[in-house]
């Protein structure tokens, strides 16, 4: 039995023939396979050697128990590309001239500059089930990518379904594709030389449970001989044409922030660099509109709509895999919460799985919360589940699959294991855990 913390798993023998580790069916490996493939000690040592700071893990990774998970989720081969196509077909929709005048209906003023970049880290969700992958949602700054980087390195093979699917070119290549992917956003905006100061932005940063990855980012930056900087946006000032932290200009802000058009009072510095162009800032609020607003998804799971604007019948297909979604308003009202049971409503604004409700536990007075406020509400799309032991028992945890994208490219897949309404990274057993594709 492998320890950790207050929880254990079991360790299925490569070499038992009752193991779950030999079956091809991936339902079966995340029902059945109990295999603890992350090493703990290698994760330990990569961080802090990384951070330069041997108390690291210590205080950053075993302070929050929930971050990672010890067990790996299976797919099959066929959700990955399916999950790619989604992905495809979502960023070719979004620049077709229909989608965007109808999205233009709900777009800030601030979001409707485009200067240029991509946006870093885009995270499209998925649930997975018997009829493919769903999209359940597009986010800008999706955050765990560096950690999730680290996490896959280190994993080991406990069997050979395990050995054959570590994506090892993946995330051997991983640090210079996020360098690749900061380089072409300074370019995009038609910036000339080097890169001379990243700021790394949110709000209250160290209080942020994914702290430690700005650490690990500003590391990254720094090994590339990039100076940067974790900040507050309060601590940012805009004078002379520039942005200033301490005095110093900052070129570019690899912005976490959760203000998404930036809208906040303390975020006035920002905003300003940000409007003059004088600051590179990915991701941005144009990013948000054209991709993250869940209102889009209203746009995007409109076949009828899609085909009116001329999407190649491929694309058409692949975006099947998003629920059907709608704006929640007066006149559908009635409708909808006859149809509660089987939906799901977001706040459009909403981030982090919060103000979220799945349709049979809604109450009279949370409905009413959600027509005065607005809402999308979305066909549910049950998530799957990977079976994990704890305390030397079987327990089901639900996963979602996130992968991390840039230009509609495929940087990173990582799941998420969880128990409740949403990931939350509270769950025993749960946290970030490794996709292997089988």
């Amino acid at each position: 039995m492998a320890q950790n913390g207050d929880y254990s798993f079991s360790l299925s023998s490569p070499g038992d023939p009752q193991t779950a580790c030999g079956c091809a069916a991936t339902a079966n490996l995340n029902r059945d396979c109990f295999c603890i493939t992350l090493d703990r000690t290698a994760l330990s040592a990569a961080m802090q050697r990384d951070a330069g700071d041997a108390d690291f893990f210590a205080e950053q990774i075993e302070s929050r128990p929930h971050l990672f998970s010890n067990a790996p989720v299976f797919l099959p081969k066929r959700d990955e590309a399916a999950m790619r196509a989604i992905v495809t077909a979502v960023e070719a929709a979004t620049a077709l001239e229909g989608y965007r005048s109808a999205a233009a209906a709900w777009t800030s003023q601030i979001a409707r500059h485009d200067f240029g970049p991509r946006g870093v880290f885009m995270g499209y969700d998925f649930h997975l089930g018997d009829d493919g992958p769903k999209l359940i949602e597009i986010n800008t700054n999706a955050g765990g990518a560096f950690l999730n980087a680290y996490l896959a390195r280190s994993q080991i093979a406990c069997c050979a379904a395990v050995g054959e699917a570590l994506p090892r070119s993946q995330i051997d290549t991983f640090d210079d594709a996020v360098m690749a992917m900061f380089e072409a956003e300074w370019r995009l905006q038609a910036r000339t030389g080097p890169i001379t100061r990243i700021a790394i932005i949110d709000s209250a940063p160290q209080e942020q449970y994914l702290f430690p990855e700005f650490i690990l980012a500003q590391r990254l930056f720094t090994r590339h001989g990039i100076d940067a900087v974790i900040a507050d946006p309060k601590s940012l000032s805009y004078e002379g044409g520039r942005l200033l932290h301490a005095g110093e200009p900052i070129d570019l802000v690899y912005n976490r922030l959760v203000d998404f058009a930036l809208d906040e009072r303390v975020h006035a510095a920002l905003r300003a660099a940000y409007e003059a162009g004088a600051v590179v800032v990915t991701p941005n609020p144009h990013h948000h509109a054209e991709l993250a607003d869940k209102r889009n998804l209203t746009l995007l799971s409109d076949q009828n709509l899609l085909r009116t604007w001329g999407i190649p019948e491929t694309h058409l297909q692949a975006l099947a895999g998003l629920p059907h979604t709608v704006p929640v308003t007066s006149e559908n009202a009635l409708s909808l919460w006859q149809a509660r049971k089987h939906l799901f409503f977001k706040p459009v604004s909403g981030h982090g799985g919060k103000a979220v409700y799945r349709g049979d536990k809604l109450t009279k007075a949370v409905w009413a919360a959600i027509l005065a406020a607005d809402y999308v509400a979305q066909d549910f799309a049950p998530p799957s589940e990977r079976t994990i032991m704890l305390d030397a028992a079987p327990i089901q945890r639900k996963l979602d699959v996130r992968l991390y994208t840039y230009a509609g490219d495929v940087l990173l897949a990582a799941a998420r294991l969880y128990q409740g309404q949403t990931t939350n990274f509270r769950t025993p057993g749960g946290g970030f855990a490794p996709v292997f594709f089988v």
